[in-house]
Order: structure tokens, then C-alpha cells, then sequence
């Protein structure tokens, strides 16, 4: 019986371009292993993109939400929303076409946790994310999702950086040349 560790990977993406890279990795991986690929992205509250409610307080201090003001939340919301689906479809469509069985999710909450709850409930084996490679401050206050996931995620991680370079297509033939060498 042969053992196959990578049948579902779950790869995390947003708008970045190290996102993409690890959607790359993912995908490829995929393909080469037969593997489901299951793409999310999760609605964090604290995304500089996510619209935040306005509140407008009555003398007496109590809070009042005006239906304007509700109705305009609502629309940011379904434009926030909106935005991120497609991104998702986007990347479901291009994978399926590369032949990868392939399905998208868009849950709420902090990333971190989220998707390591998503890797779970998903019975994933690997977990392909992104390093924005924060430091400093930068990291304290932003938080390093890769970080939180590489501790507590469920399954395998591979964390892609930002600093990573593309291989061509030339490197590429001579790195499977060189390797197909030394096997043989």
C-alpha cells in the first residue's frame, strides 16, 4: 500500500504578491501529488480594507445606528465581501483548469486561528501560506499569521516568502536534468 501524505492542501491567499507565489506552490503541488486543493481566504475584521461601522450617539449617550448610516455599512460589507469572492473564484477557475480538483472558501474571523480551524474541519494534510515576513513593531502589532500557524495548525505547513525567487523554465530543465541524474 503506498501512503500518499498530501491529499488535501489547503492554501491561504489575499491580494499580495507573496500570497500569489504561495498559490503558485500550492497549485503546483497539487498537480503533481493528484491533491484536492482547497483555497481560502478569510474575512478578518481588522483588515485595513474592511469597512467599519459608524455610530452616531443621542444626547444621551445611547447608541443609534441610523438606517443610512446601516445601509451604507451594508453595501461596504457586500463590496468587502465581494471583492475577496472573486479573488477566490478567480484562482478556483485557474486551478481547476490546470486539472487540479479544486474548491474555495471565504469564512469570518482572525486568520490565523480560522484557518487553522478550516485545516481541520477540512482534514487537510498540508498548509500552504504566505510570509509577509513582518519584524519588529511591524510584527507586534500586525501579528504574523504564518507564525500562529506554524505552532498551532493541524496538519504539515509550508510557508512561502516573500523573498523566494522564481526558477525559469531553463533552471527549472536543468535542476530535473541534474536530479534525474543523480537518481539514476
Amino acid at each position: 500500500m503506498v501512503f500518499i501524505p498530501f491529499q488535501t492542501i489547503l492554501v491561504a491567499i489575499d491580494e499580495s504578491d507573496v500570497s500569489e507565489k504561495a498559490f503558485d506552490s500550492a497549485k503546483e503541488l497539487s498537480k503533481a501529488l493528484s491533491a484536492k486543493l482547497m483555497i481560502v481566504h478569510v474575512l478578518d475584521p481588522h483588515n485595513s480594507r474592511c469597512p467599519k461601522p459608524l455610530y452616531s450617539y443621542s444626547k444621551s449617550e445611547s447608541l443609534l445606528i441610523d438606517q443610512d448610516i446601516r445601509e451604507r455599512y451594508e453595501q461596504e460589507w457586500a463590496s468587502f465581501v465581494s471583492y475577496y469572492e472573486s479573488l477566490l473564484k478567480q484562482k478556483n477557475d485557474e486551478a481547476i483548469a490546470a486539472g487540479i480538483d479544486a474548491d474555495f472558501l471565504q469564512p469570518n474571523g482572525s486568520p490565523g486561528s480560522t484557518l487553522c480551524e478550516v485545516a481541520k474541519t477540512a482534514n487537510a494534510n498540508l498548509m500552504v501560506i504566505g510570509s509577509h515576513q513582518r519584524r519588529g513593531m511591524a510584527e507586534i502589532m500586525l501579528g504574523s499569521t504564518s507564525n500562529y500557524i506554524t505552532h498551532y495548525a493541524p496538519c504539515s505547513v509550508m510557508v512561502v516568502s516573500a523573498n523566494d525567487r522564481e526558477v525559469s523554465d531553463t533552471e527549472a530543465s536543468e535542476i530535473s536534468t541534474n536530479r534525474d541524474a543523480a537518481v539514476g
